[in-house]
């Protein structure tokens, strides 16, 4: 038992440590590096596209060959894996261009690839950017409420992932919350041959007012209804903890919480129950009300961006996907 505290010692000054930077950075208890980042980006159709995200101040649509371009610079800074969504030339009720051959994500895919062979190019599995009515998954003909069918929507999640396997993505992430879509997933990509892939599972999605922005970047935004019959309700962390266990069970390789910075609790829970590599997902109104508020002279942007993201290491954290990372990637180079 520790009784450091129960007066058996002298009294200590725990300011001794904390009186240069070589002493802090010496007992520094909690630390960011490049390798722990994921920058993720938005693909689409064309050429020469660069279409900001007016949400998103530094965030952008980019057409294959920018995406070349903002890759290029993300790994420079030192950022070696990113996740990729994409935005479609045409959307139905089947989501076809998620799962196509030549979509706009697997072309994406094909591209990184090729030109940054030793860059971890992770995909995300969801159907709202593709579907015309932006829900994750297919909806009954008439239905309006925004109930998604579940088992039906596993077969398109699986072709999805298959597809973008077969384009060369080194792990498929599914964020859509369907039940059971891990086990359809990992049977799919194993049946296919691509038992080496891993899966990244959004496996504590909550229904988040954190996404607005995000709606925007992707232009996945629900026509009718909301996502609340299959993300998870903000209030429930016991919930959580079985929709993990669901997933770890089911072959998930890392589990994500999502959105991060309001789910610390979560996060931490998830990683001493569980123990597996643990992802946060920093979302875009994080990154926005930051940015804003920078904007304004409010606040010092990168500190408190960097503060964030040291909290959620601290809550467990392994890997930290954040549109900031090239930023946070930069100051680490300096402070290196």
């Amino acid at each position: 038992m520790n009784t450091w505290f129960a007066g058996e010692f002298p009294v200590r000054r725990l300011r001794r440590l904390r009186q240069t930077e070589a002493l802090r950075r010496l007992v520094r208890e909690t630390r960011l590096s490049a390798e722990q980042l994921v920058l993720p980006l938005f693909v689409r159709h064309g050429r020469g596209v660069r279409q900001p995200v007016s949400s998103m101040p530094g965030v952008f649509q980019l057409s294959v060959d920018e995406l070349v371009k903002e890759v290029a610079t993300a790994q420079e800074a030192g950022v070696g894996a990113v996740l990729l969504f994409g935005l479609p030339a045409r959307k139905d009720a089947r989501a076809s261009e998620a799962y196509a051959a030549q979509g706009i994500v697997q072309k994406a895919v094909r591209e990184l690839k090729r030109t940054f062979p030793q860059l971890v190019v992770i995909t995300d599995v969801c159907l709202c950017e593709y579907m015309s009515h932006g829900h994750c998954g297919v909806v009954a003909q008439g239905d309006r409420t925004g109930r998604v069918l579940n088992d039906a929507t596993l077969k398109l999640l699986a072709k999805t992932a298959v597809s973008h396997a077969e384009a060369g993505a080194d792990m498929v992430a599914p964020s859509d919350m369907m039940d059971g879509r891990v086990r359809a997933i990992r049977e799919a990509l194993d049946e296919a041959g691509w038992v080496e892939t891993p899966i990244m599972a959004y496996a504590a999605k909550f229904a988040s007012a954190f996404y607005g922005p995000f709606r925007e970047a992707a232009e996945s935004a629900p026509g009718f209804g909301d996502r609340r019959s299959y993300q998870m309700d903000p209030a429930n962390g016991e919930e959580a903890l079985r929709e993990v266990a669901l997933d770890v069970a089911e072959g998930a390789d890392v589990v994500m919480v999502k959105p991060a910075l309001a789910y610390l609790d979560v996060l931490y829970r998830v990683k001493t129950t569980f123990g597996l590599p643990t992802a946060a997902y920093a979302v875009s109104a994080e990154y926005s009300m930051i940015q804003a508020a920078g904007a304004k002279g409010w606040i010092d942007a990168a500190a408190v961006q960097w503060e964030c993201l040291l909290a959620m290491r601290r809550a467990g954290a392994d890997i930290l996907i954040t549109y900031a990372a090239v930023e946070v990637a930069r100051r680490l180079q300096k402070t290196a």
